[in-house]
């Protein structure tokens, strides 16, 4: 018999493809090769943290398997969302944002990761991804902050 955790935990497992795929098909769809690059070397950055993370933590799952810390459904999804959020804007990152947020709670209620597992996630695809993408066009509005200051930076790319 099927449990509700079970429609969950593959929802999950089906939004981390969707959500780099639709990173990638988004700059596609943009004619925006620069951005698809940018995309790449996020994903590949995100791939590497996260298994490097993973073999050399080595952490038990809540389930009794192996190799739990750092969650990598929820890294690649965070990594997409991040993406697009900083290339294309809040309105591509909300839901996208929101997809992922579904995946890292998906991982931890299907008993296969702790809570600090997906953070972790979160933070090696939010990381990446920031590093790496730049504005597509229009006006962007980044915080910024650092030792004895914060506020915000506003641009513009044409």
């Amino acid at each position: 018999m099927a449990r509700a955790g079970d429609d969950i935990e593959l929802a999950g497992t089906v939004l981390q493809y969707v959500l780099p795929t639709a990173a990638g098909a988004t700059a596609v769809g943009h004619r925006d090769f620069k951005g698809l690059l940018e995309f790449g070397e996020s994903f590949a950055l995100t791939e590497g943290a996260t298994y490097g993370l993973k073999y050399a933590i080595n952490e038990r799952r809540p389930n009794g398997g192996n190799y739990s810390f750092p969650s990598a459904h929820t890294s690649v999804s965070f990594c997409g969302a991040e993406f697009l959020r900083k290339r294309y804007g809040w309105v591509w990152g909300v839901p996208a944002y929101a997809a992922a947020s579904f995946v890292a709670y998906s991982r931890v209620e299907s008993n296969n990761h702790w809570a600090w597992d997906v953070m972790g996630g979160a933070a090696v695809g939010i990381v990446s991804s920031y590093i790496f993408t730049r504005p597509y066009k229009g006006w962007n509005i980044t915080p910024e902050a650092g030792p004895g200051f914060w506020g915000v930076v506003v641009s513009r790319r044409w």
